[in-house]
């Protein structure tokens, strides 16, 4: 076994381990692989807790799925990581797993919100969303390449996220920044609003990204443009996400109505539409109709008094 194939067997028995022990791959959930070169893949086997791996258990296939080396049978999903491998040959490793914030936002269909942390928009950008389908078919694989393109993580619908990167670390850390990145969403939306920064912002870290290398499908842009969600619509043919918890931000011609030299909120807050605008409208014109009338019956008593 050559040196280099050894050291990616500890290393992805490593990331197991630290899938494991944050909860992003329950008990046999998970798979995670490596390009060996132009021929071979090195994948985790099919029926194994992550956590628990052993160099040794680990499988090598052909760029087919077909199963080449090792005792254990492949995990049935590497169709999953072949089909971003081919299509993106600067990839070197693919880790899919199931962590719980992340995956809740693929059961519940909702897009990721951009412009609200700088450490997201840097290293993780556009975080699409691929439709459904059952995995381990060759279906479920191509599910991801209207986006792999363009993008380091996808969100699998109902499923859980794969994320891929130049080594195994990377792909780990692209899942774990996506992750907690849910989970403060999460806390904010309860605490009552997510804020996000304007575009000139984010213009800012795209020209940081730029400087170090890193591609964004938001490159040129126009700044009402950079923060909406799904910048990667294209993809999106038979299955379209659409925002419910967390609100896309406002519109070119929503700033551009605001009197010159006003200060105004670019912050959304979730949920909010012209309907709930209106809606808000209605309920403080009744309270006030209700206001007059409690007071027009409390003057009529104190005069008859």
């Amino acid at each position: 076994m050559a040196a280099n194939e050894r050291s990616l067997r500890e290393e992805i028995c490593e990331i197991g381990r630290r899938l494991y022990q944050r909860g992003f791959a329950a008990a046999n959930d998970g798979n995670i692989s490596a390009r060996l070169g132009p021929k071979e893949v090195l994948c985790t086997p099919t029926m194994i807790c992550k956590g628990f791996m052993k160099p040794e258990d680990l499988c090598v296939v052909d760029y087919d799925g077909n199963q080449v080396r090792g005792q254990r049978k492949r995990t049935s999903e590497i169709l999953l990581h072949l089909a971003i491998y081919k299509a993106r040959p600067d990839v070197m490793a693919v880790v899919h797993c199931h962590p719980p914030h992340a995956t809740a936002f693929a059961v519940a269909h909702e897009p990721i919100p951009k412009c609200v942390l700088p450490e997201v928009e840097v290293f993780l950008g556009e975080v699409p969303i691929a439709r459904y389908e059952t995995p381990g078919t060759q279906a479920f694989a191509e599910t991801v390449l209207p986006f792999v393109a363009h993008c380091n993580t996808v969100i699998l619908a109902n499923h859980g996220t794969v994320s891929f990167g130049p080594d195994v670390e990377k792909a780990y850390w692209y899942t774990e920044i996506l992750d907690a990145y849910c989970r403060i969403l999460v806390l904010a939306r309860q605490l009552g609003r997510v804020n996000t920064f304007s575009g000139d912002k984010t213009r800012e870290l795209l020209e940081l990204k730029k400087r170090l290398g890193l591609d964004d499908p938001r490159f040129g842009l126009e700044d009402c443009d950079l923060c909406a969600n799904n910048i990667l619509y294209r993809g999106y043919r038979e299955f379209l996400p659409e925002p419910q918890a967390f609100a896309e931000p406002p519109t070119c011609a929503s700033r551009t109505q605001a009197p010159p030299g006003a200060q105004t909120d670019r912050n959304v807050a979730p949920g909010a539409s012209a309907l709930d605008g209106a809606a808000r409208q209605a309920d403080r014109d009744a309270l006030e109709e209700l206001v007059h009338r409690i007071t027009d019956q409390v003057l009529s008593a104190l005069e008859t008094a």
